[in-house]
C-alpha cells in the first residue's frame, strides 16, 4: 500500500478509525442542531423591515429599522459570554452534552419570541422583552456554533475535513432559506392585518420541531474521537483551571487567535450583510431615498434563489479545498469582496434583474467562506482547547465586527443618506480576508493538533487475504 493511500503512515502514527456511517450521523447532527439554530436568525432577518419594525416599534419613525436591527445585534452583545461558558465547559465534559444544552435554548428562546406581545397590548415592555429574547438566544449561539465546528472537525477523517465541514454551513444556509421561505409564505397568503396581529408568529413556532430533532441526534451520538483520545490520555485534564486554558489560548495560540478573528470578520461580515441588511436594504430603505425597491416577497424570493445557488455549490467547494487546500478558496473569496463589494451594492439599485445579479455577486464571494471557514479554523487550536478558543476567538469577532454590521451600516446610511455604506464595508471584509489568509497555515489534510491521525472504514485499502483465502480484519489502534 502506496504512502498516497495510507497518508497516516508517513506520520508514524496508527490512524484512528471511525466508521463511515457514524461519521454521517456526526455530521447530520452538526447540520441539523445548525439548521435549528440559523432558521430563527433567518426568520428575523428576514421579518425585521417589513413586520417586526411595524409590531414592536410603530412609533420610530425612519428609525424603527435600526431599532429592530439593534435588536437583532443585541444578540450578538451576549454571544462571548456563552462562548466562555460553553467553550471551555465543552472541553471539560464533551461535546455532544454541551451541544445538547445549546440547542435546547434556542429552540425555546425562538419559541418565546413568538409568544411576545405586540406593543399595541403591552407598550414598551414588548420591545424590552425581544431584547431580552435576543439576548438568550445570543448566549445560545455563543456555543452553538463553534460547538457544532468543532464536533464536525474532531469527526471527519483527516482526507476530507473539508468535505465534512461544509456540512455545517449546508446545515446554516438550509436554517436561513427555510427562514426566508416561511417568512414569505406566511407574508404572501395572509392580509397585512392578520399578519401582524398573529401570521407572523406562525414561524416562529416551527423551531421546537427542529430542535427536538437536533437534541435526539446529539444525544445519541458518542463524543469526538479527538476528545474520546484526550481523556484517555490525561483524564485530569477534565478539571483543568479555566485560568489555564484561557493562557494557553491567549499566549501560546495568540498568533491563530488574531488570524483566525481576521478570517471571522471577513466570513460574517459578508455573511450578515447580504442575510441580514440587505432584506432591510432592498424593501425600507430605497424606497424611503426614492429609489426603486421592492416588496417583501419579491426581495425574500431573491435571497431564497442565491441561497439555493450557494447550496448546489458549497460542498463541492469543501471537497475542493481537500485537494487544492483551504488558502486558495478563502482567498477567491476575499478577492471578490474587494472587487465586486461596491458593484454588488450598485446592482441593487437597478431593479430585479440588477438585484439578483448583486445578491449573486455577495454569495459567490460568501460561498468560499462558509464551505472552507468550518474545516479551517478548528485546525488553528489543539484538542486540549479548540473548543474554548473557537469559542472566545470566533464570538469575540463576530460580536465587536460582524454582527454589529447591520445595525452600524443602517445608521450610518439614515445619518449621512449615502446607500453605498454596505459595499464600503464588504470590501473592508475583503482587505481583512486577504490579510487573514496570507498568514494563515495551510491544514488541508494533516491530523488536528493534539489528535491522532484520523480515517473512515471507506477509505480503508481492501482486506488482505491469508494463504488459505480467507479476509483479514483491519487492524484497529
Amino acid at each position: 500500500m502506496t504512502d498516497r493511500a495510507q497518508p497516516w503512515r508517513r506520520r508514524g502514527a496508527p490512524p484512528a478509525i471511525e466508521g463511515e456511517h457514524t461519521l454521517r450521523r456526526a455530521a447530520a447532527a452538526a447540520a441539523i442542531g445548525n439548521v435549528a439554530e440559523w432558521y430563527d436568525f433567518g426568520l428575523y432577518s428576514y421579518l425585521a423591515g417589513a413586520v417586526l419594525s411595524r409590531v414592536f416599534f410603530p412609533d420610530a419613525g425612519p428609525w424603527a429599522a435600526v431599532y429592530t436591527l439593534g435588536a437583532f445585534a443585541a444578540a450578538f452583545v451576549m454571544r462571548p459570554l456563552g462562548g466562555f461558558v460553553f467553550g471551555p465547559l465543552g472541553d471539560r465534559i464533551g461535546r455532544t452534552k454541551v451541544l445538547s444544552v445549546t440547542v435546547v435554548l434556542m429552540a425555546a428562546a425562538t419559541l418565546m419570541l413568538g409568544l411576545v406581545p405586540s406593543h399595541g397590548a403591552i407598550g414598551i415592555a414588548a420591545p424590552i422583552l425581544v431584547l431580552a429574547i435576543r439576548m438568550l438566544q445570543g448566549f445560545s449561539a455563543g456555543g452553538e456554533y463553534t460547538g457544532a465546528l468543532t464536533l464536525i472537525a474532531e469527526y471527519a477523517p483527516d482526507r476530507r475535513r473539508g468535505f465534512f465541514g461544509s456540512w455545517l454551513e449546508f446545515g446554516t444556509l438550509t436554517g436561513y432559506t427555510l427562514g426566508a421561505g416561511a417568512s414569505a409564505l406566511v407574508i404572501a397568503v395572509l392580509p397585512d392585518d392578520a399578519l401582524l396581529a398573529w401570521g407572523w408568529r406562525l414561524p416562529f413556532m416551527l423551531a421546537l420541531p427542529l430542535g427536538i430533532t437536533g437534541i435526539y441526534l446529539r444525544l445519541r451520538l458518542e463524543d469526538t474521537p479527538a476528545f474520546r483520545q484526550l481523556m484517555e490520555r490525561s483524564p485530569a485534564l477534565s478539571t483543568m483551571p479555566l485560568r489555564r486554558a484561557l493562557r494557553i489560548v491567549l499566549v501560546r495560540y495568540r498568533r491563530g487567535v488574531v488570524v483566525a478573528g481576521g478570517l471571522v470578520v471577513a466570513w460574517n461580515v459578508a455573511n450578515y450583510v447580504m442575510t441580514s441588511y440587505v432584506p432591510t436594504y432592498l424593501t425600507s430603505t430605497l424606497v424611503e431615498y426614492g429609489e426603486a425597491g421592492t416588496g417583501t416577497a419579491v426581495s425574500t424570493l431573491l435571497q431564497v434563489v442565491v441561497m439555493l445557488s450557494m447550496l448546489a455549490v458549497i460542498t463541492s467547494l469543501g471537497r475542493l479545498s481537500d485537494r487544492v487546500g483551504r488558502r486558495p478558496v478563502l482567498m477567491t473569496g476575499s478577492i471578490a469582496l474587494i472587487v465586486f463589494g461596491l458593484p454588488s451594492v450598485w446592482l441593487l439599485r437597478q431593479g430585479i434583474v440588477g438585484q439578483l445579479g448583486g445578491l449573486m455577486l455577495m454569495g459567490a464571494a460568501l460561498v468560499c467562506f462558509a464551505a472552507v471557514a468550518p474545516s479551517t479554523l478548528p485546525a488553528v487550536f489543539p484538542t486540549l482547547v479548540r473548543y474554548g478558543g473557537l469559542a472566545l476567538t470566533f464570538n469575540v469577532a463576530v460580536s465587536v465586527f460582524a454582527g454589529t454590521a447591520p445595525t452600524a451600516i443602517a445608521a450610518a446610511t439614515t445619518a449621512t443618506g449615502n446607500l453605498d455604506w454596505a459595499g464600503y464595508a464588504l470590501v473592508a471584509a475583503g482587505v481583512v480576508g486577504v490579510v487573514s489568509v496570507w498568514f494563515l497555515e495551510e491544514s488541508a489534510g494533516r491530523p488536528l493538533a493534539g489528535a491522532a491521525p484520523l480515517a473512515s472504514s471507506a477509505e480503508l485499502p481492501p482486506p488482505e487475504r491469508s494463504p488459505d483465502g480467507v479476509y483479514l480484519e483491519h487492524p484497529r489502534p
